[in-house]
Order: structure tokens, then sequence, then C-alpha cells
């Protein structure tokens, strides 16, 4: 059993977490609280006001880009940021395959899913969008703070022994690789709610990013009806 722990723990890396999990930040700032704070700290890192068209502007991650802020019942859930000047379908291209690279390597972001999201050379993204609706988009759960270990593994443990009972000395191998897999999906449902993803937008003709930071604890899950 200790075995099959150690190779659990291994496949989900050494990261530690913490037993409150916060939520998404966005250059810092947690997207929570009302949207007249979020303007203010947002206005405090160098971003301009339009009152007239209700966003903000500036430069993100090396683009001029506008910042949309989206509340419910007054609760700040997402950030929005669009790019401010649309490109031809090559550098769009380009641009989607880098955000997938940075985010891959960045240590601050799991993949929740296994298929790959880069675009081909060849792909007629313009012909796609047109033709068959086709949505190219890549979705990252951010890992906020960290936990320890021994936390971890209880926890760990908790989940797998009401799945599996509390003898996993004699699991066959399918059902060795169905722990690690289960394993795998209890990490990344821990951070589900902390989700950032973008898409590619299409607008006259030319291609941008809409990239969006979700704290997904403030949205609206009916309780509104």
């Amino acid at each position: 059993m200790r075995r099959i722990f150690f190779i659990v723990m291994c496949t989900l890396c050494t990261t530690c977490i913490d037993a409150q999990i916060e939520v998404t930040k966005f250059l810092g700032i947690p997207v929570d609280g009302s949207k007249q704070q979020m303007i203010s700290q947002l206005k405090a890192k160098g971003y301009k006001y339009d009152p007239t068209l209700d966003y903000l502007t500036g430069e993100f991650n090396g683009r001029d880009v506008n910042i949309h802020i989206a509340t419910n019942n007054n609760k700040v859930y997402r950030i929005v940021l669009e790019d401010a000047l649309y490109s031809s379908e090559t550098d769009i291209k380009i641009r989607f395959n880098t955000l997938c690279r940075q985010f891959k390597n960045n240590e601050k972001y799991l993949k929740p899913s296994l298929n790959e999201y880069e675009i081909s050379e060849t792909e007629d993204i313009s012909f796609e969008m047109s033709c068959h609706n086709k949505r190219y988009e890549a979705s990252y759960y951010q890992v906020t703070n960290q936990l320890d270990s021994v936390t971890m593994t209880n926890k760990l443990q908790e989940f797998l022994f009401s799945k599996y009972g509390k003898d996993l000395s004699n699991l066959t191998e399918e059902q060795k690789m169905d722990v690690l897999a289960s394993s795998l999906l209890f990490y990344l449902n821990l951070y589900e709610d902390n989700s950032v993803w973008f898409m590619i937008n299409r607008r006259y003709g030319k291609f941008g990013i809409l990239m969006y930071y979700d704290n997904n604890h403030n949205r609206a899950n009916g309780e509104d009806l």
C-alpha cells in the first residue's frame, strides 16, 4: 500500500497544497470582491479605466489589451482580456501556440486535458471556424497556494479508501492504473474552480485572443432561479 501511495505521490509531483485553496488570481489580484475594488486595484497596476466603454486598457504579456470585468451578485467572477489589435490568421496561430507553450512551462498552471492544444501550420482556421464552427481554445487550472505532503497524502488516502476500500495491497495492474488515474483526477479537481483559458476570436476577417481568468466559486449556479 505504501508503494502505491509513493508512486501516486511521485506522479502528482512534490508540489504541496493547502487545505484552503485560494481563488484565481490575475496579476496577483484575487478575482473576487466588487467591480469597483477590482478597477481600483488594476488602476494601481497602471491600467487606465474608460468609464464610457466600461473597460480598462493597458499592456499584458507583451500585448495591448482591453480588460473587461464580469460580476455575479456584485462579486467579480471573471476577468476578460481581449487583444486591442487583431491580426492575420498566420500571426494568430503563432500567438496561440506560443501561449500554449508559455502555460505549459509555467509551474503555476496544470493542464486538465490530455489533448494537445497547439494548432498545425497547415490548419485552415478561417475555414474551420466559418464552415464547421470550430473553436480553438486551451484551458488550464491555476495552482494558487500550496500544501504540505502529509495533508495531501491524508486527503488522497481518504479519497482512495472511499473508492477502493482500505486494502490496497492486492490490486491488479489494471486497478493500479485506475488508482493513478483517479488520483490525478482528484488532484486536478482541487483546482477546477481556478480556471484560466483562452480562445481565438474572429472579427471582421481578422483574429485576436480572448483570455479568461475565472473564479468559478462566484459564478451563477441557479441560486437566483
